[in-house]
């Protein structure tokens, strides 16, 4: 399993800054449902250019919500020309660091931060046009090159850890190699794995949402109830069981009986249910 610092815990369990500004002068959108994360980050950026107030509201999971809520607090009180130098390696350094398969979340914020600060100007959204490599994330080889280049990556995983490209149905891995190795000069190639293909953990969350979603809350919603997918933290699932299923005294058995059962049976054998807390 992951281990997340305090401060991640903190920022997920307690969000600074959630909501809306009603008069932001500077909105940035990045992400979208159908790739599991999204992003809108709203500033108010007063007359000098200093942030005054910094708010979002995000879809994803912990360390996207941590990420989110660090990021606001990191830009609020900046000049504009300071705020928009802040790198996702920075958002992760001040929640102490966070685990390299969720590296993708700081990545979002700084995009978010980029997507505002063009917005507040008036000028169009930095967009990486090129060859997209990754159907599955719409993921170009010009976003892969900026962050191998910035982040210091030195694998296709690291690749996938950063920009998601890769994760879902692994088709464009071999693409993914050749951008590596284009960039950093080496001739390495993917050593093929013994055995079956291990799942990576973008795939892993899109199938729980998927069996979630055309499975198991269908069958709660007849009784009332519903269930929202947390987190999911290497086999462990984190879940908030809603409405009627909430305060049912049978709740427990609901997760293991059902929900765990279905999805170790449609997704992987070793996953294990937990109530959010």
């Amino acid at each position: 399993m992951w281990e997340y610092t305090d401060k991640v815990k903190d920022h997920f369990m307690n969000p600074r800054n959630v909501g809306e500004i009603k008069d932001a002068n500077a909105v940035g959108e990045v992400g979208s449902l159908s790739c599991g994360d999204a992003l809108k980050l709203m500033l108010k950026v007063d007359e000098k250019e200093i942030i005054v107030d910094a708010k979002f509201q995000t879809f994803g999971c912990a360390s996207a919500i941590a990420s989110s809520s660090a990021l606001t607090e990191m830009v609020k009180g900046l000049p504009l020309t300071e705020a928009e130098k802040i790198t996702n390696e920075e958002i992760a350094d001040f929640l102490g660091g966070l685990p390299k398969e969720k590296m993708h979340c700081s990545v979002m914020g700084r995009e978010a931060l980029e997507a505002a600060v063009a917005n507040y100007r008036g000028v169009p959204v930095p967009v990486a046009e090129g060859e997209v490599v990754c159907e599955c994330f719409g993921v170009t080889d010009l976003e892969v090159k900026r962050a191998i280049e910035e982040s210091h990556l030195h694998s296709v995983e690291d690749i996938t850890n950063f920009t998601k490209a890769g994760g879902g149905c692994g088709k464009c891995l071999d693409r993914l190699q050749e951008i590596l190795d284009e960039v950093t000069g080496a001739k390495s190639r993917i050593i093929p794995m013994k055995g079956p293909a291990r799942m990576t953990t973008i795939q892993k969350i899109k199938k729980i949402e998927d069996v979630l979603e055309r499975e198991i809350r269908p069958a709660l919603r007849n009784d009332g109830g519903d269930i929202e997918l947390i987190d999911v933290d290497g086999d462990m699932v984190i879940v908030a069981l809603r409405g009627a299923c909430g305060g049912c005294s049978r709740s427990t058995t609901t997760l293991k009986e059902y929900v765990e059962k279905t999805l170790r049976e449609q997704v992987l054998d070793t996953l294990v249910v937990e109530e959010d807390r």
